[in-house]
């Protein structure tokens, strides 16, 4: 038997299918050990020495992984094909060595970059070994944040209390954000105003035409500044006689994008689908490790973390016949098309994202895919032919007309653009994050030079400078590709820190930088410049690539970074947080301190009018406060903290017709159905928890619908009819049959996960057994069986861990730890302790008894009340219950199982048809 491991249950599920018989896939369930999240676990002074720490959920699993290797005859490591991928397969083997679950099997390594049984098969035939320089690259990438975080983030809790975490490239995307928010304040509006003439052809036809020039002047978009400048232009062209000076027409080809990358998906998906990057990674990792077609599972598309562009020659054939067939020979290019990425620090070690099989179109699958799943795959499909086809054909033409009045000669000038030949565009056009006033998609009429045209309108409009816009998702992510700064992987986890940690909320699709987030990026541009800047950032990225490339030692990268990241840290211990609220008070003053109306101090105290406002810090965060302090108390939230308490109506349940709203609560923010007053006394409105990792101002009215309808119904289980329901739970999304919940996996939809696949959840969960106890005793990590006592397992004891089988408890040695003892080390111990006459968990007869008359001298001595008590409770224990009782205990137990309550409006309706 050959053991193959891999991340998920899904996809080891569906490449068993396709190995047969004499394999076994076994899912490790992600990564299974990390570094302990405390002090000492990096250790600098000995080369960088790492500890590693086993996740307690996965100490059941590599038990099983170890116990099915022992009698194996190869083991294959096929986790996914990046460098993360190749970390977990390290761990994995790591961790059976010092199990000594392998004796002499081979051990192999294989990757493929789609779950499709001819990748399998094909990868299974070309193994190689672990690769070290990705697993040095992971490991140096994996201290550098564990250094900086566990280095900086208590240098900003000393320093600047409220603050959560800083990390090594979140900061770097959040200064991205505050940036951007200090250009917008500091921006200037500028006046400017624009003429445009509506003339006419001979032939009645109509056009428009921009002013662009005057006495032999060229015009630019803001050079005509004032209303009385627009004025005189005006007079001009109203007393002009119009004449076509020249038609030029340009014939112009636009080509194709590329096939999408990691970070052009998470860009299209936020752009056409709405979707948050975290989101469109959890789908697409659902459609790579294979949805149920017809019975078999299959894998949709090519891994989805990748920076790569080009796609392998059998695909390029493939979606050359598709496009022939679909949309005609006109649309296939004569030569295959070929891609090169752009992005700074590219890798191009996988293929890009694409179809597994583009001859399964998106209509095919709509039925066998949830919503999200269809549209997300339909758009990878669309992405992917698109990017073979034909280019379109355009003309682009410029009509420029002399318009003499007078003396003055003034020069207008239209553009427009004609598509001869869509080619891509008939099936695809990327999106843009912020449109602009496109003249050239307007169609011009026929014009000839030396035409005299007539003037019909002429619009003089004012305008004004707008601020740069604040970041999108999809534009972020854009950004920091563009400047090197991060990596595939790591772009949704870095937005959903920052949204979790309250530096940045999503409002209206906008990133917009909270208060505590700037006054982070403030203190880090202060006094940690350098660890800020995005050339030191994507240079730091780029000799974390060349690890990966074997051309650099992770130790000494790890080396000349910690030198002078040390080095800055100490340099600022003394500072006092007095010293550093006025560093940081001065650098966000425009921010904090905008300028009055009336033209007065900005920093004037309003309370007691003499005191100057400041920058303090208090236990949950940064505030303004009066120098007058204690005399003067006043203190209020920096501006943007001001109006994050207040309550929000989304609209009005259409059911109902009561408000939906998101309301902060002592517990944090929720959504309610209602106010109280629209219910029936005793009962409370309807409420719902905002998912984990959304800030409540990205709450929209259908998502908070939703959540109102849960837990809702799936479906009946076939087996027993019982009902299986769908909710979000204390640790996220789940469904539920009867007493038994199993969470939902990356990819699952709570929303609209159907029947078959909740079932399927719920077997699974059945058959990996009871979880853990939370009350009694702790059943301990088993181990295995003992030849004659039964189960042995591990236990954390009062005085250290311990083995047990069968009642009898021997202690781990000091140089064994629960995660390394052994089955056979616990089964010797075991038999010494026995062989010795003690550990046996039964108490002798004698300490039984004693015990026993120990308790009643006690019992004897209780207070009267609490001895009546005990008596009264063993009385009504033994008496059976009365039908009074019962019948009054009834209703309570009605109401405990009833899920929803009915507002006032929804009984009075429902009274009124049933009369």
């Amino acid at each position: 038997m050959n053991i193959v491991i891999v991340e998920s249950p899904a996809k080891a599920k569906t490449i068993n299918k396709y190995l047969g018989a004499s394999y076994e896939v076994v899912a490790s369930f992600g990564h299974i050990r990390d570094l302990p999240a405390k002090n000492g676990s990096v250790d600098p002074d000995a080369n960088f020495k790492m500890i590693w720490e086993i996740d307690p959920k996965a100490s059941a699993r590599l038990n099983d992984i170890a116990r099915s290797v022992k009698d194996a005859d190869k083991l294959i490591l096929a986790t996914d094909p990046d460098r993360e991928g190749e970390a977990i397969s390290w761990h994995v083997l790591e961790v059976l060595k010092q199990k000594r679950a392998l004796k002499d099997q081979p051990v192999e390594r294989v990757v493929f970059n789609a779950i499709t049984k001819q990748a399998v098969t094909e990868a299974m035939k070309h193994p190689r070994q672990i690769d070290g320089a990705l697993v040095d690259a992971y490991m140096a990438r994996r201290a550098l944040d564990y250094l900086v975080g566990f280095t900086l983030s208590p240098v900003l809790w000393r320093k600047l209390p409220g603050a959560r975490s800083a990390g090594r490239v979140q900061s770097v995307a959040l200064r991205l954000v505050c940036d951007r928010e200090l250009e917008i304040e500091q921006f200037v509006p500028r006046e400017y105003w624009s003429l445009i003439a509506t003339l006419a052809t001979p032939r009645g036809d109509t056009f428009e035409a921009r002013l662009v020039g005057a006495d032999g002047k060229k015009i630019q978009r803001l050079d005509i500044g004032s209303g009385a400048e627009a004025e005189d232009f005006k007079k001009a062209i109203e007393a002009a006689n119009f004449t076509v000076s020249s038609v030029e027409a340009k014939p112009a080809r636009r080509n194709p994008q590329a096939p999408f990358t990691t970070s052009t998906l998470q860009q299209e998906a936020s752009r056409k689908l709405g979707f948050a990057p975290a989101h469109t990674m959890r789908i697409a990792q659902r459609l790579y490790e294979g949805i149920n077609i017809g019975g078999e599972t299959t894998g949709l598309i090519t891994y989805m973390r990748t920076d790569g562009v080009q796609i392998d020659g059998s695909a390029i054939t493939q979606a050359r016949k598709v496009i022939g067939d679909d949309y005609g020979k006109d649309y296939v290019p004569d030569a295959p098309r070929q891609y090169q990425t752009k992005a700074k620090n590219a890798q191009e070690a996988h293929e890009a994202i694409r179809p597994t099989d583009l001859a399964r179109r998106p209509a095919e699958l709509r039925k066998h895919l949830d919503p999200d799943q269809a549209r997300l795959y339909e758009l990878i499909w669309i992405r992917t032919i698109a990017s073979q086809m034909e280019s379109a054909e355009l003309e682009r033409t410029t009509v420029d007309i002399a318009a003499k009045a007078g003396s003055r000669l003034l020069e207008l000038r239209a553009t427009g653009q004609v598509v001869k030949f869509d080619g891509f565009l008939k099936l695809y056009q990327e999106g843009i994050d912020d449109a602009a006033d496109d003249d050239e998609s307007r169609r011009l009429p026929a014009m000839s030079e030396g035409e005299a045209l007539a003037r019909r309108d002429l619009s003089v409009t004012q305008h004004f400078t707008e601020p740069p816009p604040r970041f999108s998702e999809a534009s972020l992510v854009k950004r920091m590709e563009e400047l090197g700064i991060g990596r595939p992987s790591t772009y949704a986890s870095i937005l959903q820190v920052l949204k979790d940690r309250g530096y940045v909320r999503l409002d209206k699709k906008r990133l917009h930088g909270e208060d505590k987030g700037r006054v982070v990026v403030a203190f880090l541009e202060s006094f940690f410049t350098r660890y800020v800047e995005y050339d030191f950032t994507a240079s730091l990225e780029e000799q974390l690539d060349r690890i990966s490339n074997n051309e650099i030692s992770w130790q000494q990268v790890l080396k000349d970074f910690w030198t002078d990241f040390i080095g800055a840290v100490d340099d600022i211990k003394d500072l006092r947080v007095a010293q550093v609220l006025d560093v940081l008070d001065a650098m966000l003053g425009p921010h904090i301190y905008p300028a009055r109306e009336d033209g007065g101090d900005p920093r004037q105290c309003p309370s007691c009018g003499t005191g100057r406002l400041n920058l303090k810090a208090g236990k949950f965060g940064a505030f303004v406060g009066c120098s007058n302090y204690p005399e003067c108390r006043y203190t209020r939230p920096l501006a943007a903290d001001g109006d994050a308490g207040g309550d929000r109506v989304l609209g009005k349940d259409p059911q109902s017709g009561l408000e939906v709203a998101v309301k902060s609560g002592r517990f944090g923010p929720y959504i309610q159905l209602g106010e109280p007053k629209d219910y029936e006394e005793g009962e409370k409105p309807k409420r719902a928890g905002i998912p984990k990792g959304m800030s409540p101002g990205d709450m929209e009215f259908d998502l908070a619908i939703k959540l109102l309808s849960l837990p809702r119904e799936v479906g009946k289980h076939p087996e027993d009819g019982e009902p299986i329901k769908a909710g979000i739970g204390r640790f996220g999304p789940y469904v539920q049959h009867i007493k038994t919940y199993a969470s939902l996996e990356a990819g699952d939809d709570v929303f609209n996960i159907g029947l078959n696949r909740a079932v399927t959840l719920i077997a699974e969960k059945i058959a990996k057994g009871p979880s853990k106890r939370r009350f009694g005793s702790d059943p301990g990590k088993p181990l295995g069986d003992h030849p004659t006592l039964g189960g042995v397992a591990v236990k954390s004891g009062r005085y250290g861990a311990y083995v047990t089988a069968g009642g009898i408890n021997a202690t781990i040695p000091s140089d064994k730890t629960q995660d390394t003892i052994t089955l056979a080390e616990a089964i010797v111990l075991i038999d010494e302790r026995a062989a010795k006459g003690g550990g046996k968990v039964k108490r002798p007869a004698k300490k039984a008894a004693k015990a026993k008359a120990s308790a009643k001298a006690g019992a004897e001595k209780a207070p009267k009340k609490a001895v009546a008590k005990k008596a009264a409770t063993k009385k009504a224990a033994a008496k059976p219950k009365s039908d009074a009782t019962s019948k009054a205990r009834a209703p309570v137990k009605a109401a405990k199982t009833s899920s929803t309550k009915a507002p006032k409006t929804v009984a009075k309706k429902s009274a009124g048809k049933s009369s």
